[in-house]
């Protein structure tokens, strides 16, 4: 069921080193090529960001915890003031969206520097999230997200960190402030973008939050093995 964890990580070590390299070669080739038919560069989109989001998002379409063909990326490394979340559609390889994104409140300024997954911490957390079923709450149409990363966001849904609008998200805010509001952990959107961005990625797509290089972070589901096997299953390679 999407957003459901899975019991286990990621498994899949290839013992066969000649089709792990055809399958690696193959996945490097597809990841630059994916990432110049989205013209991801024209977004500021880190090729390395992207390379990590589909990693995670080939292992956890083959976990079974995520169905649809989007991926949503948050990149924390970059300031407040800019835009850095895109939602992708990997079928189409196209941007469907890029906009302004927030953190948490004590996460950090204009740049994000601590993350947490303790209850109250009013941080964001990084890592993988499978999205999961939509409410109407107190800033309107909200998104339940389903944290995939042990020890890094699975408190998310107790937290109630979910996808919603604010209207401390916007360029207005930034020209007043020099950074953008913040929140209580959630990924808050530009209010008047929020509905359709929300109704784009809900009921099982996968949002990588990415961080600073310096934050902790190391996921199962970035292990090459695991996520090579999925890309080839669904390439149809052969031995896969």
């Amino acid at each position: 069921m999407a957003g459901s964890r899975p019991d286990t990580e990621p498994t899949g070590n290839i013992s066969n080193q000649a089709l792990r390299m055809q399958y690696l070669a193959a996945f490097e080739q597809y990841t630059l090529r994916s990432y110049a038919e989205a013209r991801l560069t024209n977004y500021g989109l880190s090729p390395n960001v992207y390379r990590e989001a589909l990693l995670g998002y080939y292992s956890l379409h083959r976990s079974g915890v995520a169905s649809q063909p989007v991926v949503t990326i948050i990149d924390f490394s970059l300031p407040s003031t800019q835009k850095r979340l895109w939602v992708i559609d990997l079928k189409q390889q196209r941007v469907l969206f890029h906009t302004l994104v927030a953190h948490g409140k004590n996460t950090g300024d204009n740049m994000a520097q601590r993350f947490s997954n303790v209850e109250g911490s009013e941080m964001s957390s990084l890592g993988f999230y499978v999205t999961g079923q939509t409410y109407q709450g107190k800033h309107g149409l909200s998104l339940k997200l389903h944290g995939q990363d042990a020890g890094h966001n699975t408190n998310a849904a107790s937290r109630a960190v979910v996808v919603h609008g604010a209207d401390y998200v916007s360029e207005q805010f930034v020209r007043q402030h020099g950074r953008l509001g913040r929140s209580q952990g959630c990924p808050a959107l530009p209010v008047a973008q929020a509905p359709t961005i929300i109704r784009a990625i809900r009921n099982g797509s996968v949002v990588y939050a990415h961080g600073p290089s310096k934050a902790a972070y190391a996921s199962a589901w970035l292990q090459l093995d695991p996520a090579l096997t999925a890309f080839a299953q669904w390439r149809g390679l052969p031995g896969a």
